[in-house]
């Protein structure tokens, strides 16, 4: 996915520089190249973060919620 992506910013950047000025060779970059594959990342991105949330709750879920069990000085037979 990359490699595309890649591509499209070298391909945006080529039309930027033939532009007649550098304002125009800007905008052109911004609005041919970086706003819409900055919106077709995130959007491929989507499922991908909503699959990270979901594990992230139902880890948070299933956790303890003190987590007093780890801890070295809650443990019994200790040496005092």
């Amino acid at each position: 996915m990359y490699i595309v992506a890649i591509a499209w910013l070298f391909t945006a950047s080529l039309i930027a520089i033939s532009q007649a000025s550098w304002i125009a060779g800007l905008l052109s970059f911004f609005f041919w190249g970086l706003l819409p594959l900055c919106l077709l990342l995130w959007l491929i991105g989507t499922p991908a973060r909503l699959r990270r949330k979901r594990e992230t709750q139902s880890r948070n879920e299933t956790s303890p919620a003190s987590g007093k069990g780890d801890h070295p000085e809650n443990r019994s037979g200790g040496s005092s």
